[in-house]
């Protein structure tokens, strides 16, 4: 029912099992040919703050940002539907499942819902599928890499000899800083995190603290964003007064990264999130690939 689900159950090596995903489930690719048992009630066209009013004159009116297909999802028959109760306004929310379920007369679904916070939250989440599919070893063997590739990057951000201060905005307009887990990647990473709190929800963050605060490097990673559609809203940043005299802008630290596939997913591939964040805060010394499809500059 979300995207990082989806991720995780190919991870776990059951992609062969799933029979629906949700409407932005697209990671690996071949999840595609699924249905789609979920469909968004908001337009996402247009700029950042034109998506924000409508997303919020919808959750005012105590509606549900998503739809799902309850009829459509009783024929697919899951044993297993993974979902979230993490942000109503990310995905399908629990509640909004077992809505579609509480009728069905005729087949049982195990419902896991994931809710992290931070890393840790997030391989417990593997384990948890894991289990629920019943090969838990997977889920440790899994986690085993993933915290092994973590160690290794963090191994090598630590014999850094600066750690750059950063600002990671997840909204554009208006501003929000990123939270959750994104703190403790940064860390990991060899930086400073100026805005957000690990294990707490992203909040909103006041122009003048950023520019008061004026990071050595600035992240642009919006979440639901690609690369291409974060561009689009740049301007917006760039129109800020004061913006051209901060550092970050002055040096050219200014970076975009797809924030809809790597850092807003509490999925495996939060490890190349954590490559992206040390190839930005460190260039001299990190190079994992990821510049030009995860990460550009802005200038």
């Amino acid at each position: 029912m979300l995207p990082s689900a989806t991720e995780i159950v190919a991870a776990l090596g059951f992609a062969d099992r799933l029979v629906g995903r949700s409407h932005e489930c697209d990671f690996p690719p071949e999840v595609k040919r699924l249905p789609a048992v979920t469909a968004s009630k908001l337009d996402a066209e247009g700029t950042s703050y034109a998506i924000d009013q409508r997303l919020k004159s919808i959750v005012q009116e105590g509606l549900a940002v998503y739809r799902v297909d309850g009829e459509l999802l009783r024929r697919l028959a899951p044993d297993v539907i993974v979902t979230q109760d993490q942000c109503d306004v990310c995905a399908v929310s629990l509640k909004d499942v077992e809505a579609a379920v509480c009728a069905w007369t005729d087949h049982a679904a195990r419902i896991v819902s994931l809710a992290p916070g931070r890393l840790a939250d997030v391989w417990a989440d593997l384990k948890r599928v894991a289990e629920a599919l019943g090969a838990p070893e997977r889920g440790v063997a899994l986690v085993g890499t993933i915290e092994a590739r973590v160690a290794a990057v963090a191994e090598r951000a630590a014999a850094a000899a600066d750690r750059p201060r950063i600002a990671c905005i997840e909204w554009i307009e208006p501003l929000m800083a990123a939270g959750n887990w994104m703190p403790e990647l940064v860390a990991l990473a060899g930086g400073v995190n100026l805005f957000g709190e690990a294990g707490a929800h992203s909040p909103w963050l006041d122009w003048p603290a950023l520019r008061d605060a004026d990071p050595d490097v600035i992240l642009v990673a919006p979440c639901g964003f690609d690369i291409a559609r974060s561009r689009r809203d740049l301007p917006a940043l760039e129109a800020l007064p004061g913006w051209a005299a901060l550092s970050a802008v002055r040096a050219g630290r200014v970076c975009i990264a797809d924030g809809n596939q790597y850092f807003n997913r509490p999925g495996p591939r939060l490890v190349e999130s954590l490559e992206i964040l040390a190839e930005i805060l460190h260039p001299d010394r990190m190079r994992f690939g990821h510049q030009g499809a995860g990460w550009v500059r802005a200038g």
